[in-house]
């Protein structure tokens, strides 16, 4: 493109855009107060000719939407005059007694709103906010409530716009009023105590079954029901107190101590008699007052020494006291020598007026041969009311020491025990132990080595016997009809025989002899032990007959067997048969077969 040619349309364009500002149009407004709240939105068709308009032309058209913006030019206003509201009495401070709203026509910023309560005689008992969300105000509680005191209040509330437009002042006022009518119901409440705490103090003497405090509760409702005093027991576990269940008087009930507990925490409850679920409680501080009540002693042991080479007047101890007690112008003690040691020729007490003393020795010369331990009684009393005092003993043992003080040797032994054991004397207990030790093992030693006696075994000297029972009712083992073991002793038998009695039994027969044959082909020994053992069943008048001949009036009664054979069948020599006696039982056992089909040989006696 030539130079020229660029001039050119640079011209043009400079043309065509003074044109275009040329025939712009322009959009005002035909009404000279518009509303949004009346209308907010506005749809505008514009159109537009080339040629001026003039016939021929071109034309265009194009829709403007048109939005008017907020201003506040509209002041609150509450929809209500008037309004009614009711809250419990025993509404807690900070809860909801109801809302208030103010109308504003506007939006945004222009329609915010702030309440407050202007005037009426609630307004330090209620408070009101404003929520930023909804723009209503809400009235809340600001103190308890009572029903008693007051039944209702009311109410002046503004809502006013915080945001303004000096422009438009004129057609305020931006602000509003209202009346809210609040009335307070009333509840059944528990008793209140008044007042609503106590402190109580309290001398640590005082007798059991004493008031200390008047605790007093009264029910706020206009029933005014009768009051019941009670001690929540968790608050006083010691059971130290206990309240008069209709006065209210607060008492002690065991004696108190400070030195083991100075203050008591514990919660008195108050109970409505016709409602007992209405329970108000107060908390009672009770302070335990100090009297003079024990004495001053010694904190700990003392123990002292003081050297043989000690002179008169020096200290060989200081010594301290404490006591339990708190006086209010603080512990003060003094120390002397005891009643009894107020002459003592050795030591000597000096108060040092500080709650200590010194103990000082009054002569030189001191010895351990001649006595190694010395025991000073210290009298301490205090300054309280009255004055108590107490006595301690110091233990004062006489040392070796060198030239500088310093202990070389004691003797500790001397106060602690009450005897001294050398240690010879000591070396000779532990001798005679050991011996005796020795001796218990040499013992068990030889115990254990010692040769068994010689034990005969009763298995293999069982020696049978057969007897031959000639009367009835037979059956039962006899252990005791003779003695197995006198027969290995014969003689022993014969010497005793003699005085043997049998004292057990009355007979109800007497006995008859027994018949020995003389045709048995015994030896002289067995022989002569049947003739003792003859002898002295023939002597003896309360033993029972073991052989003896029984005569029955009824035969077989109560027996598993039936009835026996007669009488007269005992004295015949004819051979009978016992194989009947194994259907009898155990009991019979032996006799079956002793005298069962095998029939042994004779009898030996």
């Amino acid at each position: 493109m030539s130079v020229k040619n660029k001039q050119l349309t640079e011209h043009l364009s400079c043309l065509s855009s003074r044109n275009a500002l040329k025939h712009r149009g322009v959009i005002r407004t035909a009404l000279m107060n518009m509303d949004r709240e009346a209308k907010e939105y506005y749809e505008v068709i514009i159109q537009a000719k080339d040629m001026g308009g003039q016939l021929g032309g071109l034309a265009g058209t194009t829709t403007v939407n048109i939005t008017l913006s907020d201003v506040n030019d509209n002041p609150p206003r509450f929809p209500q005059k008037h309004y009614q509201m009711s809250v419990l009495e025993s509404a807690p401070v900070s809860s909801t007694v109801g809302r208030v709203f103010a109308k504003d026509l506007d939006e945004g910023i222009n329609a915010e709103m702030k309440y407050t309560i202007v005037d009426g005689d609630g307004a330090d008992a209620f408070d009101i906010n404003t929520d930023p969300n909804f723009q209503v105000g809400i009235i809340t509680v600001k103190k308890p409530l009572s029903f008693e005191t007051k039944k209702s209040y009311t109410l002046k509330v503004e809502g006013a716009n915080p945001h303004l437009e000096m422009r438009f002042l004129n057609l305020g006022p931006f602000q509003d009023t209202t009346t809210v009518h609040i009335s307070v119901e009333d509840v059944d409440e528990p008793p209140v105590f008044e007042p609503g705490f106590y402190f109580v103090e309290v001398p640590e003497d005082v007798a059991i079954g004493t008031t200390i405090q008047i605790i007093s509760a009264k029910d706020p409702d206009v029933t005014n029901n009768s009051i019941r005093y009670s001690i929540d027991r968790s608050s006083d576990p010691g059971r130290f107190f206990y309240v008069d269940i209709t006065t209210g008087a607060l008492m002690t009930a065991r004696p108190l101590d400070r030195e083991e507990f100075s203050w008591h925490n514990i919660t008195v409850l108050a109970m409505e008699m016709n409602n007992p679920s209405q329970v108000g409680s107060v908390p009672v501080t009770i302070k335990v007052l100090d009297v003079n009540d024990n004495a001053p002693k010694f904190p700990r042991f003392y123990e002292a020494f003081v050297c043989e080479n000690a002179k008169a007047g020096q200290l060989i101890q200081t010594v301290s006291a404490v006591d339990q007690d708190d006086p209010r112008n603080g512990q003060h003690f003094y120390y002397s020598l005891a009643p009894e040691a107020a002459n003592n020729p050795n030591f000597t007490v000096r108060d040092n007026q500080d709650n200590t003393a010194r103990i000082l020795t009054r002569r030189s010369g001191f010895r351990q041969q001649e006595q190694s331990v010395f025991y000073l009684p210290i009298l301490i009393s205090d300054n309280g009311q009255p004055v108590l005092s107490s006595t301690g003993t110091l233990t004062i043992q006489v040392c070796s020491c060198d030239d500088n003080g310093h202990v070389l040797s004691c003797s500790p032994e001397a106060y602690m025990l009450p005897v001294r054991l050398s240690r010879g004397a000591l070396i000779a207990i532990l001798a005679c132990i050991f011996v005796l030790l020795v001796l218990v093992l040499l013992i068990l030693s030889m115990r254990r080595h010692r040769k068994q006696p010689y034990i005969i075994d009763d298995e293999e000297n069982i020696h049978e016997n057969i007897v031959r029972y000639d009367d009835e009712g037979g059956g039962e083992e006899d252990t005791e009809a003779f003695d197995i073991a006198a027969m290995w002793n014969p003689r022993e038998a014969q010497a005793g025989g003699a005085s043997k009695t049998r004292q057990d039994m009355l007979p109800e027969i007497e006995s008859l002899s027994r018949y020995v044959p003389q045709t048995c082909a015994v030896n002289s020994t067995v022989h002569s032990y049947v003739l003792a053992k003859l002898y002295e069943a023939d002597m003896d008048l309360w033993a029972a007959p073991f052989d003896s001949l029984q005569t029955y009036m009824f035969e077989g009664d109560g027996s598993v067997a039936g009835s026996l054979s007669s009488l007269q069948s005992a004295t015949s020599d004819s051979e009978q048969s016992f194989d009947f006696l194994t259907d009898w039982g155990p009991r019979f056992r032996k006799l079956a077969e002793l005298y069962g089909a095998s029939e042994g040989p004779a009898p030996l006696w």
